[in-house]
């Protein structure tokens, strides 16, 4: 396995791999790798010749009090986990690599305006155009992301779509540990004490899914599960919305598939999470 730093030789790696015909899997991600970034880099491994990971926390996409100094970083674990995982090469620009002086950008509007976009309001913004430059420098077969970050994963779903980007946009199921919890570079900052307190996400979840189904309408099945959440000290809730699953917007009725997800902070840690629903299913 390869760690390469600029695009240059990443390029002249892609083109003897097309040259070769090959199919190419790739995992955009901002490091500090666990088992649900594992899950894509293996779901990449199954499904193509060759596996390119990118390990990049990208400025733009973080807000002015946000944590992009302190997120964390550990290029020498991620390599010995995507070696594992069948990795083919790591591309690990920094950010005068990627960004000189930028004047273009690329956004999406409405499915960008709630959930996570109301708190942080450039950050789909700085993922969109991270990621459109990304496809451009790895042009692969396939790209994979995690269903953790659904808003996310829509997005980039219709702006591949909107943009006629020739990348097959593949959707990995969420990975929790033992207690529920899931799987976030994030869980690092929470105290053990806190770690614990996390676990309400999920218990959330866990009461939305049995709620659900009995019809009830969404503005219900949100306080139903924000009153379990209320319940943990440490648990101060960002948001609690079903949205319709392919435009991110609210509902007030779960006649259609929907998300319903949620951002909650523990202590200063701010962690999402989710479910989707279809009737019937």
């Amino acid at each position: 396995m390869k760690i390469i730093h600029t695009i240059q030789e990443l390029r002249e790696l892609l083109h003897i791999w097309r040259a070769e015909r090959n199919t190419i899997g790739f995992v955009p991600t901002m490091g500090f790798l666990h088992d649900g970034h594992g899950a894509l880099m293996k779901a990449a491994r199954q499904d193509n010749d060759r596996v390119v990971l990118s390990v990049f926390v990208n400025p733009t996409q973080f807000g002015e009090h946000e944590d992009l100094e302190a997120y964390p970083r550990d290029l020498k674990g991620d390599a010995k986990l995507a070696s594992s995982c069948g990795v083919d090469v790591i591309f690990a620009p920094t950010p005068e690599e990627m960004y000189q002086n930028p004047k273009a950008f690329v956004d999406i509007v409405d499915l960008s305006n709630t959930l996570c976009g109301v708190t942080r309001p450039i950050h789909f913004k700085g993922v969109c155009t991270v990621v459109t430059k990304l496809f451009n420098i790895v042009q692969p077969t396939r790209a994979y992301f995690g269903e953790k970050d659904a808003q996310q994963l829509a997005i980039i779903r219709k702006m591949v779509k909107d943009l006629n980007v020739p990348i097959t946009i593949v959707g990995v199921p969420i990975v929790r540990e033992a207690d529920g919890l899931a799987r976030s570079s994030r869980n690092t900052y929470l105290s053990a004490e806190e770690r614990q307190a996390a676990t309400i996400l999920y218990k959330s979840i866990q009461v939305g899914k049995e709620q659900i189904k009995i019809g009830m309408p969404a503005s219900e099945l949100i306080s139903s599960m924000k009153s379990v959440i209320q319940g943990e000290p440490l648990a101060r809730i960002d948001y609690v919305s079903v949205v319709d699953a392919e435009t991110m917007q609210i509902v007030e009725f779960i006649d259609r598939p929907v998300l319903v997800a949620m951002a909650v902070y523990i202590g200063k840690t701010r962690l999402i999470d989710n479910f989707s629903y279809t009737i019937g299913r």
